[in-house]
Order: C-alpha cells, then structure tokens, then sequence
C-alpha cells in the first residue's frame, strides 16, 4: 500500500472555487477512477498557507499511475477543468510525496 500526499497552494481567493470543484467535480471522478480518499485538511494556524492538503491511498504505484492517467484523460476532467479556470487557475502550484507506512503505522 502507499500513500500519495498532495498539497494544493490556492491563489488567494480563490479557496471557495477549488473546494467547490473537488465537492462537485473531482470527488465522483476519483471515485469513478478508483481513487481512494483518505482525508482532505486546509492548513490553519501560524505560518499557515492557502493551501489544500489530501491524501490518497493506492495498492501500488502501478495503481496510482494508471488511476491519474485514466483521471486526467476523463473528458469530464478536461471540460470541468476549463470551465473552472476560465478566469485564472485556482491552484498556483502542485506538491506530490508518495510515502509508505511503517510497520508500526495504523494506515497499511
């Protein structure tokens, strides 16, 4: 099992449209991709970023490569994502870690 952590940085004003896309849009294509979500957070606090932070869970990174490539091929993907950054992108920049769990870890 491995674990894809993603932090989204938002353009500032822009969180409203990107939780709205992942609500509407991007939740049923994961799902219909086979993606597993286990949690989605915003950062809070001191030094806090405007950013979105999920994690996936995948049975292997064959897996995780072929559910983003059949995710960013889905024409709903590429409609949805043209109409929602018709005025500006809503995610400045992208960071992707793949971790494994230890042995000791309660998420294997």
């Amino acid at each position: 099992m491995i674990y894809e952590l993603r932090t989204y940085l938002i353009p500032e004003g822009r969180m409203p449209d990107i939780l709205a896309r992942f609500a509407s849009v991007t939740m049923p294509l994961f799902e219909r991709h086979g993606m597993e979500v286990v949690g989605f957070w915003t950062e809070t606090g001191p030094g806090a970023r405007n950013a979105l932070v999920y994690l996936l869970r995948f049975p292997d990174e064959a897996a995780q490569r072929r559910a983003w490539d059949a995710f960013r091929s889905d024409p709903a993907w590429i409609e949805a994502r043209a109409r929602t950054e018709a005025h500006g992108p809503i995610v400045d920049r992208v960071i992707s870690q793949n971790l494994a769990p230890t042995t000791f870890s309660p998420l294997q």
